[in-house]
């Protein structure tokens, strides 16, 4: 066994690469061999430093899955699962019609046939996602054309729900993809199979901006940015575009990001760069890295394995960290994305027996912070959806600041119609450390402020703790006055007798 062996298992890099080492190991052969008497010196060339690099994956125990639900058979290549801190919804076979469910993250085991679904679509459900500013909203976009909003109650559904909250129709062909807006509150962004991007405003239930001129082909991916400034869309014409989602106009565009025909995903992140997933000429799945203001060449392009399943990115932006999951596969890859070449680092991966049909990924303050988990996964199988927990291995006990920088929180930072008419919104920042349980002996201390009782904002949050402080404070300040004046009338009668 080789020492690149060692770093990078086989499995990792390419299958087929003909001689040629592929962008996997690139790191590790970057620096050539040096002279026998300088071991030292290649192993400090070889190895980066990174705090993420033993990030290791591990599946919960058997109670803590959610068993015997009917996965949907759909093939549509979107995550089919949306969790968050209060529950975690996944698309199921439905006769005559689309569901999905939606289960509190509590009710883990083993799952009733009657279990009450959300069913008010009239073909099958192909895309879901909550709300990231109320955890009781989630929207869904289904094969007969319409994006549906629905409202779920705290502890879940006692009956199904046929009616939503809002019905938003306007595409003529199926809706595939739906994306809210990270900062603005109420806008929602759809695609659909007609090949059109409508932006809505969910609290006037009206089609805000609709992009239909652009895209040539089937749309495969479309996100927003950071501050949801900007839109970034693949397509089956093999372009990837950035796009002004107010005026639904081009600002950069690549054509043939991957020369494959299969679908290709593209993600922002860090510094505005792109991270796109896709397929060589050759079939092989590749991973690149893009600076939208030299779209020219990618800063990275790496073959991955021949596998046929889409890689789907999830991109933390608060540790740099991507995790890519194929669908049908049954592993997990992640990679640290920095400003360093080759700028996309593989760092290991997470392997299982059973295939993935789909993966929620879990907002960061829905994480347990004590227990260094810096990411957690809902792993779709066939007949279960069973949680899987990414954890920096750390020996102390106490918050770990520098794995948990602010991140963006529940609040949004612009209203609907203001966002149409132009203001953009920075993410509200919240820390995670008021979540964070102490694990330290003396239980009697133990103090756990719930990071979101409910979707308020986290500012009022902080001025209702600062007023229980307040009041506190002068609990204890009167409690002084009370035992100085026992104190004083106690030496007062000492002194009579």
């Amino acid at each position: 066994m080789s020492f690149c062996d060692v770093l990078y298992p086989p499995s990792s890099l390419s299958s087929h690469s003909g001689g040629r080492v592929s962008g996997v190991a690139a790191e590790t052969l970057e620096a050539e061999s040096p002279p026998h008497d300088s071991q030292f010196t290649m192993s400090r060339r070889v190895v980066r430093t990174s705090k993420f690099r033993h990030v290791f994956g591990q599946a919960v125990k058997a109670d803590q899955c959610y068993d015997d639900i009917r996965i949907s058979q759909m093939t549509w290549d979107s995550n089919f699962c949306s969790v968050n801190p209060k529950f975690v919804a996944m698309i199921v076979d439905a006769s005559g019609g689309g569901a999905f469910m939606v289960l509190p993250l509590t009710k883990t085991g083993r799952i009733d046939m009657s279990y009450p679904t959300v069913c008010g679509h009239t073909g099958p459900v192909l895309d879901i996602e909550f709300c990231p500013h109320n955890d009781n909203i989630i929207a869904s976009g289904s094969e007969d054309c319409s994006v549906m909003i629905w409202e779920i109650p705290d502890g879940g559904l006692t009956t199904s729900l046929t009616d939503p909250v809002v019905k938003l129709d306007g595409h003529s062909k199926r809706v595939g993809i739906l994306s809210w807006h990270p900062t603005a509150h109420n806008v929602l962004m759809s695609a659909g199979c007609d090949n059109v991007v409508i932006l809505w405003n969910v609290a006037r239930g009206e089609a805000a901006v609709r992009i239909d001129s652009v895209h040539t082909d089937l749309i495969y991916s479309a996100c927003w940015n950071r501050d949801g400034s900007r839109i970034l869309t693949a397509c089956k014409d093999k372009t990837m575009r950035v796009l002004d989602p107010r005026k639904g106009t081009v600002l950069f565009e690549k054509e043939k990001a991957h020369e494959g025909s299969r679908p290709i995903r593209a993600v922002f992140v860090n510094d505005g760069k792109i991270l796109t997933t896709g397929f060589s000429r050759m079939s092989e799945r590749q991973v690149a890295l893009w600076d939208p203001k030299k779209f020219g060449e990618p800063l990275t392009l790496q073959e991955l394995d021949t596998s046929s399943g889409v890689l789907l990115p999830f991109f933390d932006p608060d540790t740099g960290v991507v995790y890519l999951c194929g669908k049908g596969d049954s592993s997990i890859r992640y990679f640290e994305v920095t400003d360093e070449a080759p700028y996309v680092h593989y760092l290991s991966m997470y392997s299982s027996k059973e295939s993935q049909k789909g993966m929620g990924y879990m907002p960061k303050r829905g994480l347990e912070v004590n227990k260094c988990e810096i990411a957690r996964f809902y792993k779709l199988h066939e007949r279960k959806c069973e949680p899987i927990v990414m954890t920096v291995p750390r020996k102390s006990d106490l918050f770990q600041e520098d794995l948990y920088p602010d991140t963006i929180g529940p609040e949004p930072s612009v209203e609907a119609d203001e966002w149409f008419e132009g203001k953009d919104g920075q993410p509200i920042l919240i820390s995670l450390k008021d979540g964070f349980v102490a694990t330290t002996k003396a239980k009697e201390f133990k103090v756990h402020k719930s990071l979101l009782k409910t979707t308020t904002a986290s500012a009022g949050n902080q001025q209702e703790g600062s007023g229980e402080v307040q009041s506190l404070r002068k609990e204890v300040k009167d409690l002084k006055a009370a035992i100085e004046e026992l104190t004083k009338r106690v030496s007062e009668l000492e002194s009579k007798h």
